[in-house]
């Protein structure tokens, strides 16, 4: 196993918080474009948008899953496994539980509100929200009521493949150790073909639900991206490839995105439809589809690497951007798509052309992030709900991240 003694990694720093500063844009445009369902829209939606959104809506997610496996893997090196189980059960769990008795609460009550299956009050409706026996929206319930947890399904599915995956840490360590000599090339072929039988065998019959219990076409993806982000940490000669072979991934994601929106938009109408319900065309599509997953994660992780990965003193130094965001990023994630709906739901009155009304939505949205993290982070108590410790730690490797 080529591993090196334990430096941190900025480029993964740097891409998490990326990652989830996309991920407030793509809520923001899931306002805003047309035939995609969501708790709320925008009178005026664009079909435009699609194409757009369509370029990380296949990998955004995985990259996430991807580089907390990535760090759990590196954590390892200066944690045991028992401190990192206690590490990401209070950051995951307990911010989980915050979130759905507390923040994802408006979400519900504007959807629901927007389509006049309940009247006006949000307390009594909260009272209604948290308590699981409630005859409120009875055809809307899950197994729990009306609790949801929305937006935040990614903390107990990163919670549940992070437990898997210390659990069995020693086997897939000893794994790491016999992948040494096993180029990065094989690799990429092996992820790409789970991805492949994943999505030819799971898709259609387990369509995404982030329900966590019947999700099966989603587990399937993500913990096998999130395997695969543990073992390719332990590479540090697959780690090297990919940095120098980014231009390589880059232009693969492009071609693939470019054969995606073509397909998306009519440019293979005349190959007969027979040929998309085969075997061989499922396959192809497949393969597409795989390709285009992997080439923007790695394309991502080696321009990270190459250009990101150098500590400065504006990095490391307390209150610079990255000692922020590092601290920040769970309380924005949490607190982001609620912001959204609420403020989506002041603007809509006041009918401002869409372009202004957006920019306005992405400014509110990130000042109500910003302040929400101001008062969060002065208390004991909302640090604790919020996956913050409640007093700051001397870092030691990704352990001072928030969301791993």
């Amino acid at each position: 196993m080529t591993t090196t003694p334990y430096q941190r990694h900025y480029d993964l720093d740097w891409l998490r918080t990326l990652a989830f500063a996309l991920l407030i844009l793509y809520h923001i445009g899931m306002y805003y474009v047309a035939d995609w369902g969501w708790h709320i829209k925008s009178e005026v939606t664009s079909e435009a948008l699609q194409n757009l959104m369509v370029l990380p809506n296949q990998w955004r997610m995985s990259l996430l899953f991807f580089i907390s496996a990535m760090a759990l893997a590196l954590a390892q090196q200066c944690s045991s496994r028992v401190s990192l189980f206690g590490l990401r059960s209070n950051r995951l769990l307990i911010p989980l539980l915050c979130g759905m008795f507390i923040v994802v609460v408006p979400q519900v009550y504007f959807e629901a509100l927007s389509q006049q299956l309940i009247e006006p009050g949000y307390l009594s409706f909260w009272w209604q929200y948290i308590n699981p026996n409630t005859e409120l929206l009875r055809d809307h319930h899950s197994p729990i009521g009306l609790l949801t947890w929305n937006h935040l399904w990614f903390l107990p599915y990163l919670w549940c493949y992070s437990v898997l995956v210390l659990l069995g840490a020693p086997l897939l360590n000893a794994l790491a150790r016999l992948l040494q000599p096993v180029p990065g090339s094989i690799a990429l072929l092996v992820v790409m073909a789970v991805l492949i039988s994943a999505w030819y065998f799971l898709k259609q019959a387990y369509p995404s639900s982030h329900a966590l219990l019947d999700d099966w076409y989603n587990h399937a993806k993500y913990f096998s991206v999130f395997i695969a982000g543990y073992l390719f940490a332990l590479q540090a000669n697959w780690w090297l490839r990919v940095i120098s072979a980014r231009s390589y991934f880059l232009v693969s994601a492009i071609i693939c995105y470019s054969l995606i929106i073509a397909d998306r938009n009519g440019l293979f109408d005349s190959i007969p439809e027979s040929f998309g319900e085969s075997v061989t065309g499922r396959l192809l599509i497949g393969l597409v589809l795989a390709l285009n997953h992997w080439s923007w994660i790695l394309a991502l992780i080696g321009y990270a690497g190459r250009y990101l990965n150098r500590p400065t003193n504006k990095l490391d130094k307390d209150g610079g951007l990255l000692h922020y965001s590092n601290n920040a990023i769970l309380p924005w994630y949490m607190l982001h798509q609620t912001l959204i709906i609420v403020f989506a739901v002041w603007l809509k009155p006041l009918a401002l052309p869409t372009g202004i009304e957006a920019i306005v939505l992405i400014v509110l949205t990130c000042f109500g992030c910003w302040a929400g993290y101001e008062l969060i982070k002065r208390f004991w108590l909302s640090r604790w709900l919020f996956g913050l410790k409640v007093k700051l730690p001397a870092a030691c490797g990704h352990q001072s991240t928030t969301v791993q």
